[in-house]
C-alpha cells in the first residue's frame, strides 16, 4: 500500500501517461538517488514521490510533519527537496502522536501549500482539508519476514487461529505473512473502516467476532496492541518486535482499568460545572464532539466552559477554579491510561455520555474512536457526525490507495 494525494493538478505539462506515475528522469536521477541514499535504504519515505508532486502541483512552501521517531531525517528530506524543487521547507517540529495530529491548520497560517505526513495512514481525509496539497507518507518499514514467520512457526500449533494486527507500517508485512501461513494456520486479518485491514490506532481497533486461538500484534510498544487488548479482552495477547526479534506474552488489567473508569463517570454524574477540553493538537478536536457534549451538558442542566489546550497536563487543569470535571476530546487514551492523574474525573466523549445518562456503559470498553461503524455520536467517523464528500474534479493525480471515510 502506498501513500495518496488527490489533489486536482492544474496547469500540469505532465502527459495523461505519466499522472499516475513518477517519470522515468526521477527515478533515474543520478544525483538525486545519491541524495536519497544518506537515508536509510529499509525506510520508504517515498522521496521521488515527494520530489515529483511538489513540481507536479507547482509547490512554492513544503511544510515536512513527522512523530519524533523520524524527525532525525527532516533535515535531510528538506535539503533534498530544497535542492531538487523550487519549494522551500519548513519543519513542523510540534509533537505528534498520531494520525489525528496532521496539522493542515498550521500550514495555511505558515503560507504553506504542499503538506507532506509521516508515519500514519490518511486518517483526515485530504478532501477536508481544501486550498492545500497533502501528502501522506506511510514509511513502510522492511522487517526481516522469515524471521517473523520462523517465530510463528516455532511457537503456534499449526491448525490455530491466530489474529495478526499492526500499525501502517507494517501492514504490508503482515499481509505477506499471511500468504506464508494460510496453509497452516487460519490467519485472520480483522478491519475496522476507515483504517486498512489489519491496521490500527490507539484509539480504534477492530472487535474480532470469531473465535481467535490469539492476537499477534508486529510493532514496537504497547500503545497501539493495548487499544486492541481493550477491544479483544478474551484474546491472547502476543506482540513481535521486529527491531529486537522478540516474541513476547502481553498482559492488561481490564479489571483495573473498567473500575478507574467507573469511578471517574460516577463522580463526574455528580458534577455541576463541567470543563470541555477542545484538542488543538492538528486535527485531535472535533467540533462536531465538542457540540454533541454541550448539547447533552445543557440537556442535563450542567453548567460548563470550553477550553482549547494542545496537551492536557493535570497542573494545567488545576488552575480552572470551579470545574467538577472534565470531558476532554483529545484523545480517549488520555483518560484511560492517565485519568488516575488528574485531580478531577477527565471523562472521554463516550464515558461523558454515560455521566449524563445519554449512554449505557458497555462491559467491553469501546476502542471506535474514529470507526465508521462506532456505538454513538459522540465518536469522529459516527454517521452523524460525517461529512459528505465533495464531488471530485476530472483531473487528478492518480490515487494509489483510498483515503476517504
Amino acid at each position: 500500500m502506498d501513500s495518496a494525494d488527490q489533489r486536482t493538478v492544474r496547469n500540469s505539462k505532465t502527459s495523461r501517461g505519466q499522472r499516475g506515475q513518477i517519470p522515468p528522469e526521477i527515478i533515474a536521477d543520478p544525483l538525486l538517488n545519491a541524495a536519497i541514499s544518506k537515508l536509510p535504504s529499509n525506510y520508504n519515505l517515498e522521496v521521488h514521490k515527494t520530489v515529483w508532486r511538489v513540481r507536479v502541483t507547482g509547490a512554492k512552501r513544503v511544510a515536512l510533519q513527522m512523530p519524533e521517531g523520524l524527525l532525525l531525517f527532516a533535515t535531510t528530506i528538506s535539503d533534498i527537496l530544497e535542492e531538487f524543487t523550487e519549494a522551500e521547507c519548513l519543519i513542523l517540529g510540534d509533537v505528534v502522536y498520531g494520525a489525528c495530529c496532521v496539522d493542515d491548520y498550521t500550514c495555511r497560517a505558515l503560507g504553506c501549500d504542499f503538506l507532506v505526513h509521516y508515519g500514519h495512514s490518511c486518517l483526515v481525509p485530504i478532501d477536508q482539508m481544501p486550498d492545500l496539497h497533502v501528502l501522506y507518507v506511510f514509511v513502510d518499514i522492511q522487517i526481516d519476514p522469515k524471521h517473523l514467520i520462523d517465530t510463528v512457526r516455532l511457537n503456534f500449533t499449526a491448525g490455530l487461529s491466530l489474529v495478526f494486527v499492526s500499525t501502517i507500517q507494517f501492514i504490508s508485512s503482515i499481509h505477506l505473512l499471511s500468504d506464508e501461513l494460510s496453509a497452516d494456520y487460519e490467519v485472520v486479518i480483522p478491519q475496522v473502516k476507515p483504517l486498512s485491514p489489519g491496521e490500527i490506532l490507539g484509539c480504534t481497533s477492530p472487535r474480532v467476532s470469531k473465535h481467535a486461538d490469539a492476537l499477534i500484534y508486529v510493532g514496537d510498544g504497547r500503545f497501539h496492541l493495548e487499544s486492541m487488548m481493550i477491544s479483544n479482552p478474551e484474546l491472547e495477547a502476543y506482540r513481535y518486535d521486529p527491531y529486537s526479534k522478540k516474541l513476547t506474552r502481553e498482559y492488561y488489567d481490564h479489571l483495573r482499568m473498567k473500575e478507574n473508569r467507573n469511578k471517574a463517570i460516577q463522580e463526574a454524574s455528580k458534577a455541576d460545572t463541567f470543563g470541555i477540553i477542545v484538542g488543538t493538537l492538528g486535527r485531535q478536536g472535533s467540533p462536531h464532539i465538542v457540540n454533541q457534549l454541550k448539547q447533552q451538558l445543557i440537556q442535563a442542566g450542567k453548567s460548563f466552559i470550553v477550553v482549547l489546550l494542545s496537551e492536557v497536563f493535570p497542573d494545567k487543569l488545576d488552575l480552572f477554579q470551579g470545574v467538577d470535571a472534565w470531558m476532554q476530546t483529545a484523545c480517549p487514551r488520555l483518560s484511560i491510561d492517565w485519568g488516575t492523574a488528574f485531580r478531577k474525573p477527565l471523562l472521554t466523549p463516550y464515558e461523558a455520555n454515560v455521566a449524563v445518562s445519554n449512554a449505557v456503559w458497555q462491559p467491553r470498553y469501546p476502542m471506535d474512536f474514529y470507526a465508521n461503524a462506532s456505538l454513538g455520536p459522540w465518536t469522529v467517523n459516527n454517521e452523524a457526525n460525517r461529512e459528505s464528500r465533495k464531488p471530485r474534479r476530472k483531473l487528478v493525480i492518480q490515487r494509489e490507495t483510498d483515503c476517504g471515510v
